[in-house]
Protein backbone atom coordinates (compact mmCIF):
# COMPACT_ATOMS: atom_id res chain seq x y z
CA UNK A 1 0.00 0.00 0.00
CA UNK A 2 1.42 3.44 -0.84
CA UNK A 3 2.69 5.78 1.84
CA UNK A 4 2.30 9.56 1.78
CA UNK A 5 4.03 12.48 3.44
CA UNK A 6 1.49 15.04 4.65
CA UNK A 7 3.14 18.35 5.57
CA UNK A 8 1.39 21.20 7.33
CA UNK A 9 2.73 24.70 6.72
CA UNK A 10 2.52 27.56 9.18
CA UNK A 11 3.06 31.24 8.35
CA UNK A 12 6.43 32.69 9.31
CA UNK A 13 4.85 34.62 12.20
CA UNK A 14 2.81 31.65 13.56
CA UNK A 15 2.35 31.73 17.32
CA UNK A 16 1.58 28.26 18.77
CA UNK A 17 -0.02 29.87 21.83
CA UNK A 18 -2.94 30.88 19.58
CA UNK A 19 -4.06 27.23 19.34
CA UNK A 20 -6.79 26.81 21.94
CA UNK A 21 -7.76 23.72 24.00
CA UNK A 22 -10.58 22.80 21.61
CA UNK A 23 -8.20 22.71 18.63
CA UNK A 24 -5.65 20.64 20.58
CA UNK A 25 -8.35 18.12 21.51
CA UNK A 26 -9.64 18.03 17.90
CA UNK A 27 -6.10 17.21 16.73
CA UNK A 28 -5.72 14.49 19.39
CA UNK A 29 -9.12 13.03 18.45
CA UNK A 30 -8.15 12.93 14.77
CA UNK A 31 -4.83 11.25 15.64
CA UNK A 32 -6.73 8.61 17.64
CA UNK A 33 -9.10 8.09 14.69
CA UNK A 34 -6.19 7.71 12.23
CA UNK A 35 -4.40 5.30 14.61
CA UNK A 36 -7.57 3.20 14.92
CA UNK A 37 -7.90 3.14 11.12
CA UNK A 38 -4.27 1.98 10.87
CA UNK A 39 -3.16 4.73 8.48
CA UNK A 40 -0.65 6.54 10.73
CA UNK A 41 2.94 5.42 10.40
CA UNK A 42 4.45 8.53 12.03
CA UNK A 43 3.22 11.99 13.03
CA UNK A 44 4.81 14.97 14.79
CA UNK A 45 5.04 18.71 15.08
CA UNK A 46 8.29 20.46 14.24
CA UNK A 47 10.29 23.12 16.07
CA UNK A 48 12.52 25.86 14.70
CA UNK A 49 14.59 25.02 11.63
CA UNK A 50 18.38 25.02 11.37
CA UNK A 51 20.17 24.53 8.08
CA UNK A 52 23.68 23.50 7.08
CA UNK A 53 24.85 25.30 3.96
CA UNK A 54 27.90 24.19 2.04
CA UNK A 55 30.19 27.12 1.29
CA UNK A 56 32.35 27.46 -1.85
CA UNK A 57 35.44 26.53 0.21
CA UNK A 58 33.78 23.26 1.33
CA UNK A 59 33.09 24.45 4.88
CA UNK A 60 29.61 24.09 6.34
CA UNK A 61 27.80 27.10 7.76
CA UNK A 62 24.96 26.62 10.27
CA UNK A 63 22.08 29.07 9.88
CA UNK A 64 18.77 29.62 11.62
CA UNK A 65 15.66 28.99 9.61
CA UNK A 66 14.98 26.91 6.55
CA UNK A 67 17.41 26.65 3.68
CA UNK A 68 15.19 28.66 1.35
CA UNK A 69 13.52 31.92 2.29
CA UNK A 70 9.77 31.43 2.43
CA UNK A 71 6.67 32.98 3.95
CA UNK A 72 5.63 29.60 5.36
CA UNK A 73 7.51 26.83 7.12
CA UNK A 74 6.72 23.18 7.82
CA UNK A 75 5.07 23.03 11.22
CA UNK A 76 4.29 19.32 11.32
CA UNK A 77 4.25 16.16 9.30
CA UNK A 78 2.63 12.77 9.11
CA UNK A 79 3.49 9.67 7.19
CA UNK A 80 0.34 7.75 6.31
CA UNK A 81 -0.25 4.46 4.59
CA UNK A 82 -3.44 4.72 2.55
CA UNK A 83 -5.00 2.79 -0.31
CA UNK A 84 -4.76 5.74 -2.69
CA UNK A 85 -4.54 9.51 -3.07
CA UNK A 86 -8.28 9.98 -2.46
CA UNK A 87 -8.02 8.34 0.96
CA UNK A 88 -5.02 10.39 2.09
CA UNK A 89 -6.71 13.57 0.83
CA UNK A 90 -9.76 12.77 2.96
CA UNK A 91 -7.53 12.43 6.05
CA UNK A 92 -5.61 15.63 5.16
CA UNK A 93 -8.90 17.55 4.88
CA UNK A 94 -9.90 16.34 8.36
CA UNK A 95 -6.50 17.44 9.67
CA UNK A 96 -6.77 20.90 8.16
CA UNK A 97 -10.21 21.33 9.74
CA UNK A 98 -9.05 20.01 13.12
CA UNK A 99 -6.21 22.55 13.31
CA UNK A 100 -8.71 25.36 12.87
CA UNK A 101 -6.13 27.68 11.29
CA UNK A 102 -5.86 28.61 7.66
CA UNK A 103 -2.72 26.90 6.45
CA UNK A 104 -1.62 24.94 3.41
CA UNK A 105 -1.26 21.17 3.58
CA UNK A 106 0.97 19.38 1.09
CA UNK A 107 0.66 15.69 0.18
CA UNK A 108 3.44 13.73 -1.53
CA UNK A 109 3.62 10.03 -2.29
CA UNK A 110 6.76 8.46 -0.86
CA UNK A 111 8.82 6.42 -3.29
CA UNK A 112 11.08 4.06 -1.39
CA UNK A 113 13.50 1.78 -3.16
CA UNK A 114 15.70 -0.10 -0.71
CA UNK A 115 19.37 -0.39 -1.59
CA UNK A 116 20.21 -3.84 -2.91
CA UNK A 117 22.36 -5.98 -0.68
CA UNK A 118 26.03 -5.73 -1.45
CA UNK A 119 27.58 -8.95 -2.79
Amino acid sequence: MPQYLVSTYFPDNFDPSTIDEAAVEAIHELNREMDAAGVTKFACGLGAAHALRTQPNGELMLTDGPYLEAKEHIGGLSIMECANLDEVLAWARKGAKACGVSMPVEIREIFFVPAPEKN
